[in-house]
Order: structure tokens, then sequence, then C-alpha cells
């Protein structure tokens, strides 16, 4: 990504966003990665108080579709949560670089970073692009050969939708926005 990347908050639009792991690693390869990664996003979502309208998480990344948070901003929750994730590995696993081929030699502190620095947003201002993103991140497990069909990937938004089923992250959970009218009112 460019130095002068400009990110354009306070919008009142949702965000697209997208992480890495360092080096495309699959850091996010076991379903207990991928769970572990979904309850600090909502632990997230309730402390910067956001919506989650979609998302997917990949072996080696991570998609979300989210609202301004009211809390701070799109930066802050995409660092919480990255930081949360990366918190709880570390502490559940204190050895997790070490003998890990695939990182390189453990002693080296730019291994020991899971996240590349950056992360990508690209502000959503439509009905149509909503619908296109949230159709790319179910589709994405498919067109990775990861499963046949989008139901069959339990770590994304998919199931919210297709059959209302509670996920780990509540989707579409407005409740905080409505309090926040209702007080604006009073």
């Amino acid at each position: 990504m460019p130095w002068t990347l400009e990110r354009f908050y306070k919008t009142g639009g949702l965000h697209f966003l997208t992480w890495s792991c360092r080096g495309r690693l699959p850091l996010l390869g076991t379903g207990e990665r991928r769970d572990l990664i979904l309850k600090v996003i909502e632990q997230m979502r309730n402390r910067y108080r956001f919506g989650v309208v979609g998302y997917v998480v990949m072996p080696e990344h991570v998609h979300l579709l989210i609202s301004e948070p009211l809390i701070g901003d799109i930066s802050s929750v995409v660092r919480a949560v990255k930081l949360g994730f990366t918190r709880r590995v570390m502490t559940e696993n204190p050895h997790f670089w070490q003998n890990r081929p695939e990182v390189g030699h453990p002693d080296s502190l730019i291994n020991r970073h899971m996240w590349l620095k950056r992360f990508y947003d690209f502000n959503v201002w439509s009905q149509r692009k909503e619908t296109e993103k949230l159709h790319y991140m179910h589709q994405n497990p498919v067109v990775r050969g990861l499963v046949e069909r989008p139901e069959d990937w339990q770590w994304s938004s998919f199931q919210s939708y297709a059959n209302g089923e509670p996920g780990i992250v509540r989707i579409n959970d407005w409740s905080w926005l409505e309090e926040r009218i209702r007080r604006s009112v009073s």
C-alpha cells in the first residue's frame, strides 16, 4: 500500500476491511485459531460499539464489513483485534515462535509479529457494493478450494444470512446505535 494512503472516517458508511498474517502464513489455519479471532472480534465489537455486517476468516487473512465504531476509529478497531488475538495466542502458547521453520529464526524480532502492519480499508457507499462484498467474502473459501459450498465454511457470516443461525460474532446488531439515538432524543 502507498505511504500516502488516505482513510476516510466519520462518513457514516460501511468499511470493507482486510488484514493478513505476516508473510501470508496460515497462522489462522486451525479451527481453534479462527474461533479465537472471532471471539476477539465480538469482544471488540462490544467494546468499540460497531456493527458487523459480514465477515470471513481465512487461514491467512480476515475480511470484515463493519460500520464505523462509536468509540475510536477503524484503525483502533483493527489494532485492538490484532493485538487481542496475538496476546491470547502468546498467553496460551508462549513458545509459539520456536521451532517454526516457516517463520524463520525464533530470535528475530521481526518474525515475532503475527500480522502485516497495514490493512486494506474500502469505503462502501451503496447497497450494490455491500452485496458485492458480502458475496465476495462468503465465496472466498469456495474459490480457494477449502470447501465446496459457502455454507460448509463455519468461519463466515454466511450461516447467519442463510439460516439465521447465530455465530460467535453477532451480525447486524444495531442495539448500540439505537441506544445512542434514544439518548440524543431524550
